[in-house]
């Protein structure tokens, strides 16, 4: 942009305005490429800073050079996990990072806890279908008989994952509900690693399992609406006592799992301990439950516990492919946040219009520094 026609903006829009490398359009707004352009020295963070310039690619380099000032600055981050992210192998990105200290909390489906442990102990009995929407109905049903369960491009294998693990927990719901105890959801799964009850598949490389890294650093897992997932079924299944329950079945009670109510109560007690000396950032992968559960522990502490003092969150990032219409929260804007008092005023954000598949690697390898 000419110096001439930029000096005839408003100072408002100059705010927005950043400048093209060697160009003198204005100083940016902290956060944006401007700010830190120029500042990697090893090979992809430097592939990235050269290549990710505009549209979904620039946004994706600025919220990765936001958060990595965010964390070496003594910040913390909270990572959601949506849709199937652990069939696609999320954990290869999320495990590194988990051990390196860069999440502090992570809040996913049951789908997407449970398939990181699938992943892990039967790995080599995945397949992958690129050509996916060629798929007849009676080719679908076919697979459906080998109990291959099809996720987009992925069939996630049932009798080697699901069955395998079943007997294990179930044995442990057996134990709690004599002992009179209760447990979160993911405490159940990390006895499968703590006892030793499972190993890894043969193919299976146990440094890309992010729930393993999580329990190895005792990172928080919220896992919201924990019914709705594959072991939540079968959970509900041996709890249920209506009309229709097999005679002699196996009745278990309820109260052995704790509920999303006290995952919430949990949220209250850890942002507050956990942001007392560092501000949190927020980096959504995908939308729905995973994301706008913990997000709302926020507006949940002013609003109706009637805190004077609760740190803001400090930015929000969000990947997803949602349109911001028909009252999805999914693809409901970092602004709109802003009237629900998730976010303030003050509160980075940045909303990326990708699939996370493509976006989240860029931004793991900026923080990792690849």
């Amino acid at each position: 942009m000419k110096k001439t026609k930029f000096s005839q903006l408003s100072a408002s829009i100059k705010k927005l305005i950043v400048a093209s490398e060697g160009g003198g359009a204005g100083k940016g707004a902290k956060g944006t490429v401007s700010d830190f352009v120029k500042s990697s020295k090893t090979p992809v963070a430097s592939f990235a800073e050269r290549t990710l310039n505009h549209c979904n690619g620039g946004a994706t380099l600025q919220a990765a050079l936001w958060l990595k000032e965010h964390l070496a600055n003594g910040g913390k981050l909270v990572v959601t996990l949506a849709g199937a992210l652990s069939s696609f192998q999320v954990g290869v990105m999320l495990a590194q990072l988990i051990r390196e200290n860069k999440v502090h909390l992570i809040s996913a489906t049951g789908a997407n806890h449970e398939e990181s442990y699938y992943r892990y102990v039967a790995h080599s009995h995945y397949a992958y279908i690129p050509r996916y929407t060629e798929l007849t109905p009676d080719q679908e049903a076919e697979l459906r008989d080998a109990g291959l369960r099809r996720i987009t491009d992925t069939f996630l294998p049932e009798d080697e994952s699901v069955r395998i693990m079943e007997p294990h927990l179930l044995k442990m719901w057996k134990e709690a509900m004599k002992n009179k105890t209760r447990a979160f959801p993911h405490e159940y799964f990390r006895r499968l690693f703590s006892e030793g009850l499972i190993k890894p598949d043969t193919m299976a490389n146990a440094e890309d399992c992010w729930t393993l890294a999580a329990f190895k650093k005792n990172i928080p897992i919220v896992i919201p609406g924990f019914e709705d997932s594959t072991m939540g079924n079968i959970f509900a299944s041996y709890t249920y006592d209506g009309k229709y329950r097999p005679k002699g079945g196996v009745l278990l009670d309820q109260n052995i799992m704790k509920s999303g109510l006290d995952y919430f109560t949990f949220m209250y007690d850890w942002y507050m301990e956990e942001s007392k000396n560092a501000p949190i950032a927020f980096l959504q992968l995908g939308g729905g439950i995973s994301a706008d559960f913990p997000i709302c522990a926020v507006p949940s502490l002013k609003h109706d516990l009637g805190l004077p003092k609760v740190r803001d969150w400090a930015g929000f990032i969000e990947i997803g492919s949602s349109p911001m219409s028909y009252g999805s929260y999914s693809g409901a804007g970092g602004k709109e946040k802003i009237t629900w008092d998730k976010l303030s005023t003050k509160s980075y954000y940045q909303i990326i219009q990708s699939d996370v598949t493509v976006a989240f690697p860029w931004i793991a390898a900026v923080l990792l520094g690849l």
